[in-house]
Parts: C-alpha cells; sequence; structure tokens
C-alpha cells in the first residue's frame, strides 16, 4: 500500500532527514515507527501526507507516486488517510457529536448519513454517553478517543497516529491502544509513532527503528529495541 523508495530528505542547512529509506507497509498492517527525537519518524509521515517533497527518490500509495500529483488527486488521496495527533487538535467550541459531524460535512455526507454514523463511531470509542460534552468537559483520554473516531468516520484506509499517547497516564493509553487494535482488526491499516516500550510490547506487531534518518531495525514481533 506504501511504499518508500530510496527516499532521502534533506533540508537547507540541516542534517539529513531522512536517508535512503526503504520501506514497504502492506494494507491491513499494524506498524509502530519507533525512535529517539531528530530520528526523522515526523519526516516520514509528512511524506506520507505529502505535506513535504523527497529531495530523492519516491512515495508510493497503492504504485502512484504522491508527489506528483495534482491539487484534486492530493486531496482525494488525503480523504483516504485519516490523522491522530498527540494534542487532538478538536475543536474547541463544537461537542463530540459536532467535531465528528463536522468531519462528515467537510466531505460532503447528507444529514442524515451524520445522524446515523456519528453514534456508531462514539459508540466504538466508548464515548456514547459524551456525545453532547465539550472538549474541555473531557479528559485527555476522552479527548484522544473523540480524536480517533473523528479520523475513522470516513473510513479511510490508513490511520497514521503520531504520538497519540505522548500525554496520557497508563490507563488511557493502554485504552487508546485497544481502540487502535480493534481498528486495525476491521481492516484498516495504521501506522504509529511512539516512545512508549509498553504501547509497543502491548501491540505485538511490526516495529521500525529509526536513528540519524536511518531505519536500523524492523521487527515483525513487536520488540522495542532502542
Amino acid at each position: 500500500m506504501i511504499n518508500f523508495q530510496d527516499v532521502s530528505k534533506i533540508y537547507p542547512k540541516d542534517s539529513p532527514a531522512l536517508l535512503d529509506i526503504n520501506l514497504k507497509i502492506k494494507s491491513g498492517e499494524f506498524v509502530s515507527i519507533v525512535g529517539h527525537s531528530g530520528a526523522g519518524k515526523t519526516t516520514l509521515l509528512k511524506l506520507i501526507l505529502a505535506e513535504d517533497k523527497p529531495t530523492k527518490g519516491r512515495v508510493l500509495f497503492e504504485d502512484v507516486d504522491i508527489h506528483k500529483l495534482g491539487r484534486n488527486s492530493l486531496l482525494k488521496l488525503r480523504k483516504r488517510i485519516g490523522m491522530v495527533f498527540q494534542d487532538f487538535k478538536l475543536l474547541s467550541s463544537k461537542t463530540a457529536y459536532e467535531n465528528i459531524a463536522f468531519a462528515m460535512e467537510a466531505v460532503g455526507k447528507t444529514d442524515d448519513e451524520i445522524y446515523t454514523d456519528v453514534p456508531h463511531v462514539l459508540d466504538l470509542v466508548d464515548l456514547s454517553d459524551k456525545m453532547d460534552s465539550f472538549p474541555s468537559q473531557m479528559s485527555g483520554g476522552e479527548r484522544q478517543r473523540l480524536a480517533i473516531a473523528r479520523a475513522i468516520i470516513n473510513q479511510p484506509e490508513v490511520i497514521i497516529a503520531d504520538e497519540p499517547t505522548g500525554n496520557l497516564d497508563p490507563i488511557n493509553t493502554y485504552e487508546v491502544v485497544q481502540i487502535l487494535k480493534k481498528i486495525n482488526d476491521l481492516g484498516t491499516t495504521v501506522v504509529l509513532t511512539t516512545h512508549n516500550r509498553g504501547v509497543v510490547e502491548s501491540i505485538g506487531k511490526r516495529v521500525i527503528t529509526m536513528e540519524g534518518g536511518r531505519i536500523v531495525r524492523d521487527d515483525k514481533d513487536g520488540k522495542y529495541l532502542i
């Protein structure tokens, strides 16, 4: 599904962010990307989202070079990817229901679809009782689960979760990881970046270790060896 071919990214006057990356992520995989700050994890995600372009090499999404897409084609591609951030990026003036409805409205979903689908996805992330709550009335774990609900509401093929448990306590971290595993079990590809050894080991699936802009290890069985 996602294929990096000899990809390097070098910013002017900076050390290389990525060097000679070759990486394939198959449809339906759960891949954790680990590494210290500055290892290249964020740059890797930016290239998948076409928020930045490689200095060298190609990034393919289903055999299409995403950095050669026109604006309209790129917008269509991004609709196939859901994004979960460490700092949630929720709309503070909207309720949980409205945050998700807004994401549906942005892609042209009907009122009937919104009325049907929003309660269903809130139930999936165990937030049915928070439908009318604002983010400020929710805990950090609840806000992150709401962010996940918003990311999956339009049924993307890939979820990219960038340090989604970085600001959470162990109990909320566990709940968020279980939801991501549930989403993956339903067939969605999940790409997760994290510093949390416990998160990686609880998932028990493929782990990509980055260091100095390079992939230094690719383990199939969830080992965190930094």
